[in-house]
């Protein structure tokens, strides 16, 4: 059986579908985005609604040590420039092989076990698609008041979502030329309208910094599995890795910063920040147009669960899925407790850090960019699923983050049965790529000296 997905360098065809990006896998994918595109993309991602409330876990991940707003700011500039290199290293295979990111992992696992992290990745993308238009939502709310019903914003929100996931290269067009302009000026206006309010930001100390970092690496690498759907449209690698790095660092730190002063002026409740933007001389204005920027956010998710679902069923149109997906979250928002949900989404998401940096080291480091086999009938390779598994374990044993009772209660247990004693200054999405890449560089060094072994001996 041949491969369901084109090779961009060496396809003859011309592409079907002009500058939009191909109805299925069958098709190459054109490389129309450019450095400016990327940039303006991620810089858009990289500014959320989620963002300014989760602010408090930046300051005071610890609850009861917070960091002083110097700190804080140099942690979240740490922190995403380490999440953001390794979504950029996702990011690069895409933009040279033009395959999504689950069809890359048929070239890491084989065709069959891809669709294991596929589904897994289908799966969080639909509650985070849902979480974001419940976002959205609220967000209206905050400006308009419940005059609207919560779930007309909702719809509007989904059938917005829908419409960006049609034309997807349009769409980050759409972004970079005018959304990103108002984004700016918005956060511009809002960043001088609350600092004037805080006459200072002292108190706290360094001692959380560590754990900090660890949650803004987190905020970052949750797009791992979003990059390459992405990337595969660069004209080159480096676009891709310049506008995931430089664009969603600037704009999550000044998210964070702004976030941090929000809060400040509402006595440090998530659930009022919000109401210091609105509150701010024009602020419902500019605050609207974050609210109207948020669908970026669920349309990056709906178009990578089309393109996941696109490596189970390669041609069926990718047009389908997306309005069966946005139908999906649409619903999904309106009767589900999203946020139960959302410690559940980062059980899942803590699954694709040591999974990329599997892909990293051995497409990298050991040669996979030269034998990638990403074709539908591509073997198992079971021996890669072992520093994976093993990588997502440390996450769990080094991690800060606190998500279900009974999971962080496992691996409490787990801790204490093998004696692991976890530090402050242990972060677990480095921990987790760490180990990963480390037992992934092993199996490669030793499966190529028996590979010459075998030679010599023939």
């Amino acid at each position: 059986m041949t491969s369901a997905v084109i090779d961009p360098q060496r396809d003859p065809r011309p592409d079907p579908q002009g500058s939009e990006a191909p109805l299925t896998l069958t098709d190459s994918p054109p490389k129309t985005l450019g450095v400016l595109d990327q940039s303006a993309f991620w810089a858009n991602l990289g500014v959320s609604l989620l963002g300014f409330s989760g602010a408090l876990t930046l300051v005071d991940p610890l609850q009861g040590k917070p960091l002083t707003f110097s700190a804080a700011i140099v942690a979240a500039i740490v922190g995403s420039l380490i999440g953001t290199v390794m979504v950029a290293l996702a990011a690069i295979p895409g933009a040279q092989t033009g395959w999504p990111a689950m069809v890359l992992l048929r070239g890491l696992f084989g065709a069959k076990l891809s669709y294991v992290p596929t589904v897994l990745n289908i799966v969080q993308m639909i509650g985070w698609g849902a979480f974001e238009l419940w976002v959205i939502a609220k967000g209206a709310e905050a400006i308009f008041g419940t005059a609207v019903p919560y779930a007309v914003w909702v719809i509007i929100g989904g059938a917005a979502t829908i419409a960006l996931t049609i034309w997807p290269l349009g769409a980050i067009r759409l972004l970079r030329r005018f959304v990103t302009i108002g984004v700016v000026i918005s956060m511009a206006w809002l960043s001088v309208a609350l600092f004037r309010q805080v006459p200072s930001l002292s108190g706290g100390s360094w001692e959380a910094f560590a754990p900090a970092v660890d949650y803004v690496i987190a905020l970052s690498v949750s797009w791992v599995p979003v990059a390459a759907d992405f990337a595969r449209h660069s004209r080159s690698s480096g676009a891709a890795f310049t506008g995931v790095v430089g664009g969603y660092t600037v704009a999550q730190v000044a998210c964070l910063a702004l976030g941090i002063v929000a809060l400040s002026l509402v006595g440090m409740d998530t659930d009022r920040v919000w109401e210091a933007f609105v509150a701010a001389p024009l602020g419902a204005l500019f605050f609207g147009i974050l609210v109207l920027r948020e669908t970026d956010q669920s349309f990056a998710n709906v178009y990578s669960t089309a393109m996941s679902l696109q490596n189970l069923m390669p041609r069926i149109d990718r047009r389908i899925f997306s309005v069966v997906i946005g139908v999906v979250i649409t619903g999904a928002a309106l009767v589900v407790d999203v946020n139960d949900y959302a410690a559940f989404l980062s059980v899942i998401g803590a699954v694709f850090v040591p999974m990329f940096a599997v892909l990293a080291v051995d497409y990298f480091l050991l040669g996979g960019a030269k034998r990638w086999n990403a074709a539908e009938d591509a073997p198992s390779r079971w021996l890669m699923l072992l520093p994976w598994l093993l990588g997502f374990a440390a996450y769990w044993l080094t991690t800060s983050s606190m998500t279900l009772p009974w999971w962080d209660a496992m691996w409490t247990d787990v801790r204490d049965a093998i004696g692991f004693t976890r530090q402050n200054w242990m972060n677990g999405a480095l921990g987790a790529f760490l180990v990963s890449s480390l037992v992934t560089l092993a199996l490669g060094l030793v499966t190529r000296g028996r590979a010459k072994q075998v030679e010599k001996a023939g």
